[in-house]
């Protein structure tokens, strides 16, 4: 099961490619816009240390600690990371990032459900990482659909029906490597948040 929603999250389209309304002129100023940048920058350092404490875990659990060391077997498990090419320079567009920040905090924090199965011992870390990670997503939502932007629609979550293929060592290293794409979006996060919050 574990490798099942894994495989989904990862392998199934995040959503299609949508062009929202730029945001308004004057929303830089905004008081309330900018105490939504500050709050969403203190959760997504907090959700970015939570994701580094797990990725130790992994590490310390599984023995898996090196990227490149298991580059060749992760070429099988194709696991993207969730694109956040709009939070980026150049090609900046603040509505359309606020959409893929909210979408892959989504996707994300979802796939997670794998890395639950497999550290048992650490199920309580991993669901309040899933929470952070869904009140993080919800609260960007909430700011869109204040500011008049349109939201990304979704396909619906679940594990899906996908034949169970890979080993329990392929799931251990597809849990390394989501974890280090939720920590590499964050870190895109964070910078394209504070970019926001100087504008």
């Amino acid at each position: 099961a574990a490798l099942l929603l894994l495989l989904l999250a990862l392998a199934a389209p995040l959503w299609p490619a949508l062009r929202a309304a730029p945001l308004p002129d004057d929303v830089s100023g905004d008081h309330d816009f900018q105490l939504f940048l500050r709050k969403s920058l203190e959760f997504g350092r907090k959700i970015k240390g939570d994701v580094a404490a797990l990725q130790d875990v992994v590490c310390e659990t599984f023995q898996l600690c090196q990227e490149e060391e298991l580059w060749l077997v992760r070429q099988h498990l194709d696991v993207p990371a969730a694109p956040l090419e709009r939070c980026q320079r150049p090609g900046f567009e603040a509505d359309a990032c606020l959409e893929q920040l909210h979408g892959g905090l989504r996707v994300l924090g979802h796939s997670l459900g794998a890395v639950r199965e497999l550290l048992p011992a650490h199920a309580d870390l991993v669901e309040r990482l899933q929470l952070d990670a869904a009140n993080l997503s919800s609260n960007i939502q909430q700011q869109m659909e204040e500011l008049g932007l349109p939201l990304v629609t979704f396909p619906p979550e679940g594990p899906g029906v996908l034949p169970a293929v890979a080993s329990r060592f392929h799931q251990q290293v597809g849990s390394f490597f989501l974890l280090r794409n939720f920590q590499r979006f964050l870190e895109t996060a964070l910078r394209a948040l504070r970019h926001l919050a100087r504008r």
